[in-house]
């Protein structure tokens, strides 16, 4: 059992009340939770790396359930996304641990959620950021929230940590007038449409 020991976590709610042209009639929420976490594998190559995914999945859950909680529930989020900084002593490949408690998390916790969950990952040092892609929950072909949120943390991450993301948005982008489906329209059948 990998141990991914937490130092902190991060959450960010951003309101976004204007982005040209007249103002919406609510704010379009877009948020996102890190978390700063050792990581196990640093300095070293380990060939199997699939059972870290099982003891990251509380960690995901966590994320998640506070996550939406802050955007106010699961039923006004319809966008969602993922993302990993891996400090340079790893690899790009712990980044990829995430995608099973990322996105298995999120989609748990949302109910009925489709679509692939959009996901972005790196090595980088102390402070970089990462633009989380985002993407409609149900249908993959909703070009509205096509979207991704710029996140990082000023003191991580250290090279023998890794900070994990998710990223959900509640509503298209303001303005959205780039036509192909409309979330409106979603059937979420398959994850695309």
């Amino acid at each position: 059992m990998a141990e991914f020991r937490l130092r902190k976590t991060t959450l960010v709610i951003e309101e976004i009340a204007h982005d040209g042209g007249p103002a919406p009639e609510k704010p379009r929420l877009r948020g996102a939770i890190l978390a700063l976490v050792q990581n196990p594998f640093a300095g070293r190559h380990v060939a199997d790396l699939q059972g870290a995914m099982d003891d990251l999945k509380p960690l995901g859950l966590q994320m998640s359930a506070r996550l939406i909680a802050a955007l106010g529930g699961k039923e006004a989020v319809d966008g969602y996304g993922k993302g990993a900084i891996v400090g340079s002593a790893g690899e790009i490949e712990h980044g990829a641990m995430w995608h099973v408690p990322g996105g298995y998390s999120m989609r748990e916790h949302l109910g009925e959620s489709r679509a692939i969950v959009p996901s972005a990952m790196k090595v980088g040092g102390f402070g970089d950021q990462l633009d989380v892609p985002l993407g409609h929950v149900n249908a993959a072909y909703v070009r509205s929230h096509f979207d991704a949120m710029t996140v990082g943390m000023p003191d991580g991450p250290r090279p023998d940590e890794i900070v994990f993301v998710l990223a959900m948005a509640c509503g298209g982008r303001v303005h959205s007038r780039m036509g192909g489906l409309e979330a409106w329209q979603v059937k979420g059948e398959d994850g695309l449409r």
